[in-house]
């Protein structure tokens, strides 16, 4: 065999194996499309586990670490949303089926109250390390509580549990403004949002006492609205608690998840107003979270990261949890299905990650997402759907053609093959199955085609009367002569 031959080989079924693996991964892709991704707030999310599993090996390994050289928080938030999503998983589970997700957010609250967990934040400010801290620590923890059965919590976490909220407490009701400092001078009205959840969750667990603080936060939260669109601001003066920045996407997602159990009526206005705003079809090919409302631009930051066509992926992650908890099941299901197919999720038995693995703390955000449901309030109804049952057809279509393109040079090869029928001659051959027929056109496998059958003839052998044969040199045809196969 001639090196160009064996060149020629290798080229085909090179391109065939290629070939293969695009109908595969398509054939993939529309099975990500439209099986289920999440399972509302009360069954457990499909793969979740899983994805945990990944996360714990990842933070044993120094994730956090890497994840602080990223933004601020980095290590703080990745075991704070590790903690909160076992919590959730806890909460779905009956009661004596609760202790991985009992330990496994216990060992993440440890990590917060470490030196490493409190870095970032100063101990001057009021409260102490500052309301992101410490309403996000107060929250996990009253999670904590709230897997233990009320007769047998833990006594050590029930006091640092009411001593936090007690802080937090007398922070909001010293404050003129409703949103607390999270750093020196700068406040962000997410922070705020929820650490009062934490103080709704107080009032759940132990008996009711911080009603009026809540009531008095609410009141200054709806006279320093956006004027722009009516949802609470991204950033606020720190004295005053005037809106200073635009509503964004980053901060919105995150505090309507709080909000619908600090006030579920008001979260419901505030949720269908971001709705409205921030959530597009971009290219037709479905939902995604824009970081600014519709009509408006801006540059990306580290807490939204690049911005293609405005939308921040961060902010769609986190608003799929949002829309879980605000009985949203239409946009919920939509978000998560787009993540399982533009996630590039590597799933095996044991672990799952997203991206490959290269960011967990995405896998992290969209963990809780999945996991998202009130602790507080009665699930929400849901509100009137924003987005139709066929917005995945654009991107099934665009499936299908990719998965069926490599295909098409064989096919067309084989159209041209093929020779014009004539009019009244044989029936056509039995043909090769399909598959056959599509490796010969392209070249991968010999055609199949041979050559004739040598003509046969019958035999005209003259036999002279009596069966002697045919004297020699006789004239053909002389005398009486029988012809075999005459008769």
């Amino acid at each position: 065999m001639s090196g160009r031959s064996v060149a020629r080989r290798v080229l085909r079924w090179s391109y065939l194996f290629l070939a293969v693996v695009v109908t595969a991964g398509a054939a993939i892709g529309v099975v990500r499309l439209v099986a289920p991704a999440t399972a509302g707030p009360t069954a457990d999310p499909p793969g979740v586990r899983r994805q945990l599993s990944f996360l714990r090996a990842e933070l044993d390994s120094g994730a956090g670490t890497a994840a602080q050289q990223l933004f601020p928080e980095g290590y703080f938030f990745l075991h704070t949303l590790y903690g909160l999503s076992w919590v959730e998983l806890g909460q779905r589970a009956a009661e004596d089926d609760r202790e991985t997700a009992l330990r496994e957010a216990r060992w993440a609250l440890d990590r917060l109250d470490s030196p490493a967990g409190r870095e970032p934040f100063s101990p001057d400010l009021t409260p102490s390390y500052g309301v992101f801290y410490r309403g996000w620590a107060n929250w996990l923890r009253g999670g904590v509580l709230s897997l233990q059965p009320d007769r047998s919590r833990d006594p050590a976490e029930l006091a640092r549990f009411t001593d936090d909220s007690v802080a937090l407490g007398a922070a909001f009701d010293a404050s003129a403004s409703p949103y607390l400092p999270a750093y020196p001078g700068q406040a962000w009205p997410v922070d705020s949002t929820v650490a009062v959840a934490s103080l709704r969750l107080h009032d759940a667990l132990l008996p009711a006492r911080f009603g009026g603080t809540v009531d008095r936060w609410l009141a200054g939260v709806r006279q320093r609205l956006d004027p722009g669109t009516g949802l609470l601001p991204h950033r606020v003066d720190a004295e005053t608690g005037e809106p200073v920045e635009v509503a964004r996407a980053t901060s919105q997602s995150m505090l309507l998840r709080f909000l619908v159990d600090v006030d579920p009526a008001f979260a419901r206005e505030q949720y269908l107003g971001f709705r409205d705003r921030f959530v597009p079809t971009p290219l037709g090919l479905g939902p995604a979270v824009r970081e600014y409302p519709t009509g408006m631009s801006g540059p990306g930051d580290v807490d939204s990261g690049p911005l293609l066509l405005g939308v921040s992926l961060s902010a769609t992650v986190v608003t799929l949890g949002t829309a879980q908890v605000h009985g949203d099941a239409a946009l919920a299901g939509a978000l998560a299905n787009y993540g399982e197919l533009a996630g590039v999720p590597v799933d095996t038995p044991w672990s799952k990650r997203y991206a490959f693995g290269a960011m967990p703390i995405g896998d992290a955000f969209l963990a809780w997402s999945k996991t998202a449901r009130p602790w507080v309030s009665a699930p929400a109804a849901a509100p009137p759907e924003s987005i139709s049952g066929w917005w995945r057809l654009p991107l099934l279509t665009l499936l299908v053609l990719v998965g069926a393109a490599p295909w098409l040079p064989a096919l067309l090869a084989r159209r041209r093959r093929r020779p014009a029928p004539s009019r009244g001659g044989p029936p056509p051959s039995a043909e090769a199955p399909l598959p056959a027929k599509l490796l010969r056109s392209a070249g991968v496998l010999p055609s199949a085609e041979a050559p004739p059958p040598a003509e046969v003839r019958p035999s005209a052998e003259v036999l002279p009367p009596g069966g002697g044969a045919r004297p020699s040199g006789g004239p053909p045809g002389s005398g009486e002569q029988l012809v075999q196969g005459d008769r």
